[in-house]
């Protein structure tokens, strides 16, 4: 019971400075910091990684408690076990009591985790504790095309930095994208014209949710020739901001400023005609004229109406939407897969414009995911059909 007690004590806390910033530690019990942990992880405070590291690492440090260990004791095959622990679909009869509630990791995931404690034990061993765990942890592997064709004029080094606890990498995935038909389902089933705006938003801008949420009136401008001269035609300036009211924050940290009232700079996505209608039928409709937060989605009911609306709430809504439309459980970022796939369709598979349409870090990102060609397009049954002499 006592082991019990000790592993929930450590969390993760949410710091939230004079100047509006917000950055991540972990705490032991009583509040104390936990000093290690700390250091390493305001190093990621610029970046935005360190909560979803301090999460991370939060995870590993009540497996560390768990199984006795600590940082001088842990060897590689302590951290190869934990890896397969975290991943693991299946349990085992002892479950994970370090994790109690929580669904594995993805591979996705599983690269994160490996990169934060690659980088965590480094730092220990540079710091004089368990240097040979850090001498197996600083591998290096040979520059893949990739790497070069990321690099400046194609000059890399001899060799690049590889983890030994990252898992194998999947090449290429296929998304999960809203079944046939359901944008226009779900426009008939949602019952505010806020909900609809979120749809048609999702739907043709490609945002991600926590974009979605963050929208602040003066990131739009929905005219021609806005006086930020960024873009001619209509567009929304994505900013991250920390500590907003409802928790919300783009994952992009492009530097954004407001100069003489006017949004410059973050990332620029350009808008539709349908959502200026949408957005503008829900200004008239439904918007509270006495909000003073300046957020664009609120919420419509309850004690906290007129407040920001969180990602959770437009979670919940979509998925209660696509429930009676029966369409199964409809996620904010299928409306992202889809946008991905129409936008390399139009384009004829152009992986700069699909990237720079939806925001995506690199090409390599969007080629990986999204560029491969559909079983069912009449373009490969065609091809297939040449090549089978059936043409």
């Amino acid at each position: 019971m006592a082991r019990k007690l000790l592993l929930g004590q450590l969390r993760v806390q949410e710091i939230n400075h004079r100047d509006g910033r917000v950055s991540y530690t972990i705490v032991q019990a009583g509040g104390a910091v936990h000093t290690r942990a700390d250091r390493y992880l305001v190093k990621f405070e610029s970046q935005g990684t360190d909560r979803t590291y301090a999460y991370y690492l939060v995870d590993h440090l009540r497996w560390l408690e768990h199984e006795g260990l600590t940082f001088e004791t842990v060897q590689f095959r302590d951290l190869e076990r934990y890896m397969g622990a975290v991943g693991a679909e299946v349990r085992g009869p002892t479950g994970v009591p370090w994790r109690v509630g929580k669904r594995p990791y993805g591979n996705s995931a599983l690269s994160g985790a490996a990169s934060c404690l690659k980088g965590f034990y480094l730092q220990q061993a540079a710091l004089g504790c368990n240097q040979e765990l850090g001498r197996q942890l600083d591998r290096h592997r040979m520059p893949t095309k990739a790497d070069r064709s990321r690099s400046f004029l194609g000059h890399v080094s001899h060799s690049m930095p590889s983890n030994p606890l990252a898992p194998t990498r999947t090449r290429r995935r296929h998304p999960k994208m809203l079944p046939d038909g359901a944008r226009g389902r779900l426009l008939k089933v949602v019952n505010a014209i806020r909900d609809r705006m979120v749809v048609d938003w999702l739907g043709d801008g490609g945002f991600r949710i926590g974009e979605m949420c963050g929208l602040h009136l003066s990131d739009l401008h929905l005219r021609s020739n806005a006086e930020c001269g960024e873009c001619r035609a209509p567009h929304a300036h994505v900013c991250h901001r920390d500590g907003l009211v409802n928790r919300s924050r783009a994952k992009t940290k492009h530097p954004w400023a407001l100069e003489d009232g006017v949004i410059r700079g973050g990332l620029i996505k350009r808008v539709s005609p349908l959502m200026i209608h949408s957005y503008f039928e829900y200004m008239t409709c439904e918007y509270p004229p006495a909000a003073e937060h300046g957020m664009v989605l609120v919420q419509q009911h309850g004690p906290r109406r007129g407040m920001p609306w969180a990602t959770e709430g437009a979670r919940k809504m979509l998925r209660r939407a696509g429930s009676r439309a029966r369409l199964g459980r409809i996620r904010p970022h299928m409306f992202r897969h889809d946008f991905a796939n129409a936008v390399l369709d139009a384009s004829n598979g152009n992986l700069v414009v699909a990237r720079d349409a939806g925001g995506w870090a690199s090409i390599q990102v969007v080629d990986e995911i999204y560029a491969h060609v559909d079983i069912n397009d009449p373009v490969f049954e065609a091809a297939l059909l040449t090549v089978w002499g059936e043409a």
